[in-house]
């Protein structure tokens, strides 16, 4: 059900490990995913049966429990891993108990915030006691239940889910690079150097909280000028200071965008990991975000900023504060300038990183579920140290 035409960090992850693992003679990998249309669905691809879901930007609603089951079955995996927790997983639980395989489910998202979010102050609280349980009796089933991060494992421990695991996601750290045409990206969009350009990079929803964003941009002036990529059910972000632009679906313009910026910013408080943000790190882009959940976990104080509320004022104090001592105007891209080495620490915050490391330590993991041989031994992650 996270499958969006438009992108989003579930695409990506898939994509990217599609990628990868074509590279590795071991394995086949095929993505399962609510598709429009019938027929065969491309190379890898394998079309789920669904119905459009409405005012959700694209999203397609994945229903016939026996069917998703069927095309699963038909793909005769030896492992299958469900990012959805609704009936796209309890067909992964059906057609895994057939084959007689191991199931994991990846958890992208806190069900439980989101319905508490849904049922309004009246009925937060009840759906989010419905959704607990629910969560509950679908993922003790699983083999394996992973988180992206810290925070969301601490949300499965809480529901009691016993013995999930951090298995975070990653950044092409060749593709999305401080070498990207900077200049080139904001001559073709009329920024000028003397433009301090913030950029949110990601779905428009109301988690989101791009109005927080364009207020903050409003209360700073110039300079600042925020542009927002991105689509979703949400109203884009208005104001005078605020640029949008459509949806980026190829990686390298994205990761032109992403080094063309100063700064990332993000007010969500609801991300599970925050692949935007790291993929701005990459770029060597510090970033000011909304210190909560999956976005918490990569604030230190220099590359990346923390706002504790989901106040225009206080990220329009730490945007500002995070430029102090920077100069502005033409820019070496082999200096930097930024007060206290900042680009260069958010790459040095990536490089750890890399998808490569991350789905080494992924399929390590399948491997083990299938055919019973010890993980290698892993390396901690010094952003997700801990992880289990």
């Amino acid at each position: 059900m996270f499958w969006s035409p438009t992108g989003g960090g579930v695409r990506r992850y898939l994509q990217t490990k599609h990628a990868w693992l074509e590279g590795q003679p071991e394995w086949r990998h095929t993505i399962a995913v609510p598709l429009a249309g019938s027929g065969p669905a491309g190379a890898g691809v394998a079309r789920l049966p669904s119905v459009p879901l409405p005012a959700s930007g694209g999203y397609r609603l994945p229903l016939d429990r026996a069917a998703i089951a069927r095309v699963l079955v038909a793909l005769q995996p030896d492992l299958i891993e469900a990012g959805d927790p609704y009936r796209v997983a309890w067909g992964a639980l059906d057609a895994a108990e057939r084959l007689s395989i191991p199931a994991v489910a990846y958890c992208h998202s806190n069900i439980v915030a989101m319905a508490r979010l849904a049922g309004g102050r009246r009925f937060g609280p009840i759906a989010a006691g419905a959704a607990r349980r629910y969560a509950r009796r679908l993922y003790r089933r699983f083999d394996l239940v992973l988180a992206p991060s810290q925070a969301l494992l601490a949300h499965l421990d809480d529901w009691g889910i016993d013995g999930a695991g951090v298995a975070p996601l990653g950044v092409d750290t060749a593709l999305f690079h401080p070498g990207r045409d900077r200049r080139g990206w904001r001559d073709a969009h009329g920024i000028g150097d003397d433009v301090r350009l913030l950029i949110y990079v990601g779905r428009f929803a109301a988690e989101k909280h791009l109005d927080v964003l364009a207020a903050a941009v409003a209360r700073l002036g110039a300079p600042y000028r925020l542009v927002a990529i991105g689509a979703g059910p949400a109203p884009p972000p208005p104001g005078e200071r605020v640029t949008v632009l459509p949806f980026v679906a190829d990686a390298g313009e994205l990761a032109d965008a992403l080094a063309a910026a100063d700064r990332f910013v993000h007010a969500g408080d609801q991300e599970t990991f925050g692949l935007s943000l790291l993929e701005a790190l990459a770029c060597g882009t510090p970033a000011v975000v909304r210190a909560a959940e999956g976005l918490a976990e990569w604030v230190d104080g220099h590359a990346c900023l923390g706002v504790g509320p989901a106040d225009a004022g206080a990220f329009a104090e730490a945007i500002a504060a995070s430029f102090d001592g920077a100069h502005d105007g033409d820019r070496d891209d082999d200096h930097d300038d930024e007060p206290e080495g900042r680009r260069l620490a958010a790459r040095r915050r990536a490089e750890a990183h890399d998808w490569g490391q991350a789905l080494t330590r992924l399929t390590d993991r399948y491997r083990t579920l299938v055919t019973g041989e010890p993980p290698r031994p892993a390396v901690a992650s010094p952003v997700l140290e801990g992880g289990r």
